[in-house]
């Protein structure tokens, strides 16, 4: 008699790998927390083929850390500053614990309302800003305004929202279209702030 296999019900992975740089292939927990859904890893290797591989110098945020994969994925690369934002205190304790697994000493994290953070900081503070906000919150667009202020001018601001960001929403923010896909339900977007006149 054959039996009817259960439905697989497959959830979000355990774990993500960094794609590149030193700690290539190192893993990262993911936990089952409401609302983290981490970056996928073909579309954080499209991103830092837009960005390029060698970050060396960079200094960078990512603003709603969750698994920290984009930020740690930049430290890997080269950044020599990058600060991790996560309000979670579960999701806080696991950055920690990968920033002393990894030994990843230009990481800095912080437990902080990742908006009302970046509303304090200091103008043109960071080259790069990772904005990848819970999908059921409409923090896109507010994030995108904070981050617009402390970019410097020439560095960048990457988005992922359920749906495209408009080229208007963009500009309010001081930014300029770089680069933009799709992948799944996932829109991706690369902005830049433009050079100093």
């Amino acid at each position: 008699m054959v039996r009817a296999r259960a439905p697989s019900h497959a959830g979000p992975p355990r774990e993500v790998r960094i794609i590149g740089g030193r700690w290539k292939r190192s893993k990262l927990p993911v936990a089952d927390r409401p609302g983290l859904r981490p970056t996928p890893d073909r579309v954080r290797e499209t991103l830092f083929n837009w960005l390029g591989q060698d970050l060396s110098g960079w200094r960078c945020l990512d603003a709603f850390a969750g698994t920290g994969a984009l930020g740690f994925e930049a430290a890997s690369r080269g950044a020599t500053e990058v600060v991790l934002l996560e309000r979670d205190a579960a999701l806080v304790a696991r950055l920690v614990s990968s920033k002393e697994r990894l030994h990843a000493e230009a990481v800095c994290i912080e437990r902080a309302d990742a908006v009302q953070w970046m509303a304090r900081a200091a103008p043109d503070a960071f080259d790069l800003v990772f904005l990848d906000p819970p999908f059921d919150a409409p923090l896109a667009m507010p994030a995108m305004a904070a981050a617009g202020r402390i970019v410097a001018a020439g560095g960048f601001v990457y988005v992922e929202t359920p749906k495209p960001v408009e080229a208007e929403a963009a500009a309010a923010a001081g930014l300029e279209p770089w680069r933009a896909a799709r992948a799944g339900a996932v829109h991706f977007h690369l902005f830049r702030r433009p050079d100093a006149a």
